[in-house]
């Protein structure tokens, strides 16, 4: 508001006022001192993990160290052999089909782990955007499924995949994760509830279908989760033993899993099934057998830390 200066006679406007108005500068946030308390509990901390990585990376190393060791050293207690050995290498590969056997399970693991993977997710979609009768009750009797050992269930599908001829092919080895698993449903439906509803509301107001919604909105947006699931169940699938054993009817050792492979060198090279206790060169297969799962985290890593963050944070 302009201001007038009065004069007999006369009145000047007053040229107006600047105000200045001083924004506030931000503070920078205090960083707390380094007490020494504090350098100790982080000191603590740092050997405790540190601790926990050497017992968990020991068995690997010396899984790694047993695989250079000359036969009457493989059980030693050092970890550095006293006789190199790297022929050992040369020789598992040549008495064992090691390449067949981690096609094998590469394969396996891959159709397993896509088809868990896309099957989960769309119940798990379906379980958090659906509305209808009866759903919750439906999502807990899924849940309940995992509280049933696997013992339980084995025979019932053994005898399924008997009646359909499927026995002594891959397909046992992978086709009932067509039908999602009950833990990967609840994870990814836990992610698919902290996607923003607006985005969905806004796809059916223009139109978009509950597929599209799921494959252009809900799959770009849980890429993480949906790795997630992938790597966990590859693992699994990888490591399935057991399914191996019961389904897999290889007509030769070229058709054997990478753990179904593992176990026949332990007969091959065992003394009682007239082995000389090559130990060293089940050493060897194990660790080669190992790669492609490290290769993999290693491609993964960024993923699965992302996801595990994220589902933390939604709660």
């Amino acid at each position: 508001m302009a201001l007038t200066r009065e004069t007999p006679g006369v009145s000047e406007p007053m040229p107006e006022l600047a105000v200045a108005v001083s924004s506030p500068v931000p503070r920078r946030a205090r960083r707390r001192p380094r007490t020494p308390q504090t350098f100790i509990g982080r000191f603590v901390l740092t050997v405790i993990l540190l601790g926990f990585s050497l017992l968990f990376l020991y068995p690997f190393a010396w899984l790694l160290a047993a695989s250079f060791k000359p036969r009457g050293e493989v059980f030693d207690n050092s970890l550095i052999p006293r006789t190199f050995t790297p022929e050992n290498y040369v020789e598992v590969w040549n008495q064992l089909p090691l390449l067949s056997w981690m096609f094998n399970s590469v394969a396996i693991a891959l159709l397993a782990a896509i088809a868990v993977s896309i099957s989960s997710s769309i119940v798990a979609f379906g379980f958090a955007y659906f509305r209808f009768p009866g759903r919750k009750l439906l999502f807990g009797l899924v849940l309940a499924t995992m509280m049933l050992p696997g013992a339980v269930t084995m025979v019932p599908i053994y005898l399924i995949w008997k009646e359909t001829g499927m026995l002594g092919t891959w397909v046992p080895l992978w086709g009932m994760n067509l039908f999602g698993s009950a833990f990967y449903i609840f994870l990814q439906r836990q992610f698919f509830l902290g996607l923003p509803r607006e985005l969905f509301e806004a796809a059916r107001i223009d139109g978009a279908s509950y597929w599209t919604m799921f494959w252009r909105i809900a799959m770009p947006l849980s890429i993480p989760s949906f790795i997630i699931v992938f790597l966990f169940e590859f693992q699994a699938s990888w490591n399935n033993l057991q399914a191996s054993l019961i389904y897999l009817n290889a007509g030769s050792v070229d058709g054997f899993t990478a753990p179904l492979g593992i176990a026949y060198a332990m007969t091959k090279y065992s003394p009682t099934a007239g082995g000389q206790g090559d130990y060293q060169y089940v050493m060897v297969a194990s660790l080669i057998i190992t790669v492609p799962m490290l290769i993999l985290f290693a491609f993964g890593q960024r993923y699965f830390i992302e996801g595990v963050a994220t589902q933390g944070r939604k709660g």
